[in-house]
C-alpha cells in the first residue's frame, strides 16, 4: 500500500498504480468518502513521477454497484451531492467531478473490470483509455430506472464510445449488458476469464505504455486525442501539434528518442512529468478550480 484510504486501496505493481475501491461487503457502492478517497488518490498518482499509469479495479464480485443507495428516498437530494462550494446556480454532480478528474489526469488510466459496474460505477471507467473485464461483468447505465439522468459526464463520453444510438439505448432502457455484449459494441476493449488475468494484464499493458515511450510525450498525447477530437475542425489539432512538435524537438527527450533508435538500444528518458511540460500546456482551460 502506497498511501492509506478508508474506502479505496492504493498499491503499486512494477511502477503502476492501482486503485482498487474497497467497499466490497456493499458491492463497493459509491459514498462521498469513496468520492474523496479517489480524487486524492488520482493527485498523487499525477504528482508521482515514479509511477507510470494508473489502473482502476474492485474488490469482491463487483467493480461498483453504483451510488450508496442507503439513504433510500433521499439518496439523490441536495444532501447527497458533491461539496459545499457550489457553482452558478447549480450543484455540481460527483460522479462528473470523479470523471472529470480521471479525463485530466496526466498519466494513462486503465479500467480493470472485475465485476458488475452500475450507474457511476459504468460512468466513471468512460474517461479511462482502455476499459478491460472480465468475462463475468456486468454494465447498466440504469439512471432513468432511478427517476434521474446519467450522471459522470456520460452524455459526453459515451456516445463517443458506443455511438449514438447504441448510448441512447443503454441509457433509455438502463438494461445491464453483459460483458461480451459491452466487447462488440466497443465499450470495452478486451476481455479476460478471471481477476487473476485482469490485474496481470492491466499491469502488462500498463507497462507497454511507459516502456519505451517518454512519459512527458505520453501525457501530452492522452490530452491531444481525448480533447482535440472533440474539435468542430482539424485546424486547431493542427495548431496544438506543431506547438507540440516544435517544443518537444528541442527536449533531451527527443534527442535520446533519436539516438537510441540508431543505436539499437532502450532509450532512457529524463524529461519528468513535475517539471517538463511544454509552456502551452495545458492548452484549454477548464471552467472548474478543481480540474
Amino acid at each position: 500500500m502506497i498511501k492509506e484510504y478508508k474506502t479505496i486501496v492504493l498499491d503499486e505493481v512494477d511502477s503502476v498504480a492501482i486503485l482498487r475501491l474497497n467497499r466490497p461487503k456493499k458491492l463497493n457502492a459509491f459514498n462521498m468518502q469513496m468520492f474523496e478517497d479517489m480524487l486524492d488518490a488520482i493527485d498523487f498518482v499525477n504528482k508521482n513521477d515514479e509511477i507510470s499509469s494508473l489502473v482502476l479495479t474492485g474488490s469482491g464480485r463487483a467493480f461498483c454497484a453504483g451510488a450508496d443507495l442507503s439513504m433510500g428516498d433521499k439518496t439523490f437530494d441536495k444532501n447527497f451531492d458533491t461539496r459545499s462550494d457550489f457553482e452558478s446556480d447549480y450543484r455540481r454532480d460527483a460522479g462528473g467531478i470523479l470523471t472529470l478528474k480521471i479525463y485530466n489526469s496526466l498519466k494513462p488510466v486503465i479500467a480493470a473490470c472485475n465485476g458488475d459496474a452500475v450507474g457511476v460505477g459504468a460512468t466513471m471507467q468512460l474517461a479511462a483509455d482502455i476499459r478491460i473485464a472480465v468475462k463475468k461483468s456486468r454494465f447498466g447505465f440504469v439512471f432513468a430506472k432511478r427517476g434521474i439522468v446519467p450522471d459522470g459526464c456520460a452524455s459526453w463520453f459515451l456516445p463517443k464510445i458506443v455511438g449514438i444510438s447504441k448510448a441512447l439505448e443503454l441509457c433509455y432502457s438502463g438494461d445491464l449488458i453483459d460483458a461480451e455484449e459491452a466487447y462488440k459494441i466497443g465499450l470495452v476493449n478486451y476481455l479476460v476469464d478471471d481477476e487473476e488475468e485482469l490485474i496481470k494484464e492491466s499491469v502488462c499493458l500498463s507497462k507497454k505504455f511507459s516502456e519505451l515511450s517518454a512519459p512527458v510525450s505520453v501525457a501530452m498525447t492522452r490530452h491531444m486525442l481525448w480533447s482535440l477530437s472533440a474539435e468542430s475542425s482539424p485546424e486547431n489539432a493542427h495548431i496544438i501539434e506543431s506547438k507540440l512538435i516544435d517544443s518537444r524537438g528541442a527536449s533531451e527527450d527527443a534527442k535520446e528518442g533519436v539516438l537510441s533508435f540508431l543505436e539499437k538500444r532502450k532509450p532512457h528518458f529524463k524529461n519528468k512529468i513535475s517539471s517538463d511540460f511544454p509552456s502551452i500546456f495545458p492548452w484549454r482551460k477548464s471552467k472548474f478550480q478543481d480540474n
